[in-house]
């Protein structure tokens, strides 16, 4: 006998199947392939994220990075975002900013694993490719010790930051963090901290942290992205006992190509990514 909760997710995944195959239906009617696909996909994500069915709607969020990206580099993106390892102490969780922009909607009482914050807001990643791979590649922002590598970008967002020990001269609205991923060879990843880019922590980092320098800190892949308490500056690699995570699995990835226009033109306190230099330079050693 079928349980009253399989029964609704089944009556839910049934819905939203219809649901799909007919804008996907209009789609076809229209001419227009991916983007009725991709409308579809979208519609279904909300409704079933909406019931609370995680595992359905993780599937759907894979979705729509394929649509993006393709199959192969979305595999890449999910196998390696970072596990996202929080200083002690430290409450708030990166999410999308088009839910919400205020410091409360980030926090979570969750304990050792945290997924969700207090208002229900998955933990989210933005994430950017550049595949620099191939001949065709080796050319503009692919050239030189670029070519031949896939870059892969994993944007945080924070309502706000709070930089200890300055105060409210250490105060801003709006604050994007991104750990980075270079494959070539080996996997290498490396975390953005203030003005330039850390690998692992310590007073080393702090002429850079301080905008005196610039590094390209590149390491090997850990599959760990270590955040700081206050300011979210964050580093690869360290050795200190964890407060708490959000297990890469549970990290929700979401494509910035694949935002609206009237997303990109949204007003940030800060440079948000696509219009960051590193957006198009994967190996510039700047967070301007």
């Amino acid at each position: 006998m079928r349980s009253e909760s399989g029964q609704s997710t089944v009556e839910w995944a049934g819905l939203v199947l219809l649901v799909s195959l007919a804008v996907a239906g209009l789609g076809a009617l229209a001419g227009v392939a991916m983007p009725g696909a991709g409308l579809a996909s979208a519609i279904g994500s909300r409704m079933l994220c909406a019931v609370g069915l995680d595992g359905i709607c993780s599937t759907l969020e894979e979705s729509k990075l394929a649509i993006v990206y393709g199959e192969e580099l979305a595999a890449l993106l999910a196998d390696h975002a970072p596990t996202l390892i929080y200083e002690e102490g430290m409450r708030e969780l990166p999410i999308d900013f088009r839910d919400c922009r205020e410091d409360a909607c980030s926090i979570s009482s969750q304990g050792d694993s945290a997924w969700r914050t207090d208002r229900g807001l998955p933990v989210t990643a933005f994430v950017h490719a550049i595949d620099c791979r191939g001949a065709a590649a080796a050319t503009g922002r692919c050239a030189d010790e670029r070519a031949g590598r896939l870059y892969l970008q994993y944007w945080l967002y924070y309502p706000d930051s709070q930089t200890e020990p300055f105060g409210e001269r250490g105060y801003h609205r709006d604050d994007w963090e991104s750990f980075q991923v270079r494959i070539g060879e080996q996997a290498e990843a490396r975390a953005s901290s203030h003005h330039s880019y850390n690998y692992g922590g310590g007073v080393s980092n702090w002429p850079s942290d301080a905008g005196v320098d610039t590094k390209s800190a590149w390491g090997p892949f850990t599959g760990e992205l270590h955040v700081s308490s206050g300011s979210h500056a964050g580093h690869v690699l360290d050795e200190r006992s964890a407060h708490r995570r959000t297990p890469a699995a549970r990290l929700r990835l979401l494509p910035l190509e694949g935002l609206k226009p009237s997303d990109r033109a949204t007003q940030f306190a800060v440079t948000p990514p696509w219009e960051k230099r590193v957006w198009s330079d994967p190996e510039y050693e700047g967070t301007d």
